[in-house]
């Protein structure tokens, strides 16, 4: 039996390489596409994918239509709201917009009673083995810095794959040096400080898609570990994941390396 999905950012360009995901999965079927700036467009003008539908304006448009599971690619003040609406209609939630608060999570929490929500800040599996890699180097290193690079359309800095890396790697290490610079020719040159004082820098440029490099020193060697997506396909193994497996994961879960017994 497949499951049903709607795509919440469906004119945007995850949205719709979404869509075509899955459009071209044979347990799935995508059964509605949401995005106020397209609404009443077809689908196949806007997202390339062949199927008769068109756009509509909001999840009100959902309404009698049945569906499994949402995947959202939207930006932060709208997903929130999507995902108060998802919990209260019972209908499952797969997560990629970013941003989102510790207090943003407590309330997915206290509302997904009825249905169920993977929130994850990088779909790419190569992008949750980096993570993990990262933490698990951490207690063996005195310094680190995290650069992350994103297009120049993504509105939040640090990326929620930086932040998620930041975390898990002081949770795994408090002992860091301090950043020994005491004159800063240019404010901020230095970038941000993360969780533990970790360093973090972001760039958005233009051509990019979604790079992270994790840079590790200590006493005479370094540890670089780096993950590129050259393009949105690389995040749709673990989209189609997530789709499939939220209705078998209780409650809210953070972070596709769940789903991977990572």
């Amino acid at each position: 039996m497949s499951l049903n999905v709607a795509v919440f950012g469906a004119g945007g360009r995850m949205g719709a390489t979404v869509c075509q995901a899955v459009a071209d999965d044979p347990d799935l079927e995508l059964v509605a596409a949401v995005d106020p700036f397209h609404a009443g467009l077809d689908l196949r003008q806007v997202t390339g994918v062949d199927l008769p539908l068109s756009l509509v304006a909001d999840a009100e448009a959902l309404d009698g239509l049945d569906v499994d599971v949402v995947v959202d690619f939207t930006q932060l003040d709208p997903a929130r709201a999507n995902m108060l609406s998802l919990a209260r209609s019972g209908i499952h939630a797969v997560v990629g917009t970013t941003g989102f608060t510790d207090d943003d999570i407590e309330t997915f929490r206290s509302v997904f009673t009825r249905s169920n929500c993977v929130i994850a800040p990088n779909f790419a599996i190569g992008a949750v083995l980096m993570m993990r890699f990262a933490e698990m180097a951490a207690p063996y290193f005195e310094a680190a810095e995290i650069i992350e690079l994103h297009h120049d359309q993504k509105v939040d800095a640090p990326s929620g794959t930086a932040m998620l890396t930041l975390k898990r790697m002081a949770a795994s290490s408090e002992d860091w040096i301090p950043d020994p610079t005491t004159n800063e020719v240019i404010s901020g040159v230095r970038g941000g400080k993360g969780p533990g004082g970790i360093g973090v820098h972001s760039v958005r440029l233009r051509g990019l898609v979604a790079h992270q490099e994790v840079l590790l020193g200590t006493t005479g060697q370094t540890l670089t570990i780096r993950h590129d997506s050259y393009d949105r396909s690389s995040f749709m193994p673990g989209v189609l994941l997530a789709v499939k497996a939220v209705g078998d994961r209780k409650g809210v879960t953070v972070g596709l390396e769940a789903l991977l017994d990572l």
